[in-house]
């Protein structure tokens, strides 16, 4: 019933909000998601962590056909839905400031787009999981769309084509699967989870479903060289989609990968496990790189984000409880702290109307409030100890160079590198002599305060007391290791 709940409730809200004109429809949306979040943190409280899946609701769908309406938590998920329901409302509050044209369509597509990333976190059949997949691509689509900057239309049809393709390998991989499972006395054949789980592939065939399924989760993460179409998105977006696409909806295609590849094709990921660490390390010197280079501080974010998912794949990639342990924690606190960073790059754009490096400067000297929270989500971004961002960087390099020695020391500059671009960064924009355009900046409102403090307190929790999360991904963990390894 919990999860039924979480699904379910922000697709209701969503129609309440349709019905809402002005400036009423940001505000009950906003309390229709910190519903959602209390609603999240009962499922917290009352969770026992073990590897079962909790919370759990089987319906027939089409039931002759063997696929049901089944959805249900274990610890990779409920973290994944704690995320999802702590972010959004605070992606809303930040959007207060925003006079975006028709609030209520806005709004509504938010929670929409709530409603599939939930879907895809609890769903537990394969046709389930590939209709929340695409359920929550629509909204995000049509927020980047029609409130994005000038080139939003190009940019946001690219991301949309990108998508869709690899979502349709996916969906062939899936009713491949599909057609090998064996049925009930109701139905020949099976898409719950589990019964591809059981599955029994040979080498060969398991290496052309891991491309399949691979794909479409590269494409969503994104991974080199699947990434193109990210940084455009992210620079056009407007600042809450951009939020919802690097604070959570990048997370879909790890948890994919978790859920749907590792387990069902184990022989097709050892097969080509070394290509894909070369892919993602490639991709966290590449993305830094590119970062270090960039003046615009949308742009230069988006393109961190690449190199921190870079980490996160080559450590799930390594099939060690280091190396999947630290991606499920980082995938926390990359979106954490990507959505804070984001939401500060608003606030700076908002006051000087540029995001150009070179044009700001100074603002430290009027600005204590922002100057600390800024600083700590950056610390936090470049892997401080007792910050959230250690915690998952420490467990995912260990786990790299316990597979790979070599592997682990060129990933390794992530943590050099990913401090250069975001230290250049903080001291053009913060330090130095004031420009025209920082003249009179003005320190955090209690708005701004109000998204922000929440992201600062995460940042250290996570990095004090990592236990509480890990211990709830644990048990998940060593049985996604146990299948992998059967």
């Amino acid at each position: 019933m919990i999860t039924a709940l979480l699904l379910f409730w922000p697709a209701l809200a969503a129609l309440l909000v349709l019905l809402i004109k002005g400036e009423g429809a940001k505000k009950v949306a906003f309390i229709a998601t910190l519903v959602e979040f209390a609603i999240a943190l009962f499922a917290i409280v009352n969770f026992v962590p073990d590897a079962t899946t909790q919370f759990a609701l089987d319906m027939p769908w089409m039931e002759r056909a063997g696929i049901g309406f089944t959805i249900g938590m274990d610890g990779i998920s409920l973290l994944m839905v704690l995320l999802t329901t702590f972010l959004v409302p605070l992606i809303v509050l930040s959007s207060f400031k925003h006079d975006y044209k028709n609030p209520h369509v806005f709004y509504a597509l938010v929670l929409f787009m709530q409603t599939g990333l939930i879907g895809v976190f609890v769903a537990m059949d394969a046709f389930l999981f590939y209709f929340f997949w695409e359920v929550a691509l629509i909204p995000i689509y049509f927020i980047a769309a029609i409130w994005g900057g000038a080139r939003r239309i190009p940019v946001t049809f690219k991301f949309f084509i990108y998508t869709i393709f690899g979502s349709l390998f996916m969906l062939a991989a899936f009713v491949y699967l599909y057609f090998q499972t064996a049925g009930t006395e109701l139905a020949a054949h099976s898409s719950n989870v589990n019964a591809f789980y059981q599955l029994t592939l040979d080498s060969a065939t398991q290496s052309w479903i891991f491309w399949f399924l691979f794909l479409a989760f590269a494409i969503k993460m994104p991974v080199f060289p699947f990434h193109t179409w990210q940084p455009d998105t992210y620079t056009e977006s407007p600042t809450q989609a951009t939020m919802l696409l690097a604070g959570i909806m990048l997370k879909m295609g790890i948890y994919g990968v978790l859920r749907w590849l590792l387990p069902v094709v184990p022989l097709g990921v050892s097969q080509w496990a070394d290509l894909v660490l070369v892919l993602s390390i490639i991709g966290i010197v590449y993305g830094s790189i590119i970062a270090i280079r960039q003046r615009d501080m949308k742009r230069l974010i988006a393109y961190s984000s690449i190199a921190h998912v870079g980490l996160i794949a080559a450590g799930i990639f390594t099939l060690n409880e280091q190396g999947l342990q630290g991606g499920v924690i980082q995938m926390l606190s990359h979106g954490i702290n990507v959505v804070g960073l984001f939401f500060i790059v608003d606030i700076i754009f908002r006051r000087t109307n540029t995001r150009e490096i070179a044009n700001l400067g100074g603002i430290t000297q009027t600005t204590p409030a922002l100057s600390i929270m800024f600083l700590t989500l950056l610390m936090g971004s470049v892997a401080l100890p007792l910050t959230n961002g250690f915690i998952g960087e420490f467990l995912l390099l260990s786990g790299v160079f316990q597979y790979n020695h070599y592997f682990g020391a060129v990933a390794g500059l992530t943590i050099i590198l990913g401090a250069v671009y975001m230290l250049r960064m903080f001291q053009g924009v913060m330090f130095g002599t004031k420009s025209e355009a920082t003249e009179g900046f003005a320190d955090l409102t209690f708005h701004e305060k109000a998204v922000l403090i929440p992201l600062v307190i995460m940042v250290f929790w996570i990095g004090l007391f990592p236990n509480t999360f890990l211990s709830i991904s644990e048990p998940a963990v060593g049985q996604l290791l146990s299948i992998i390894n059967r």
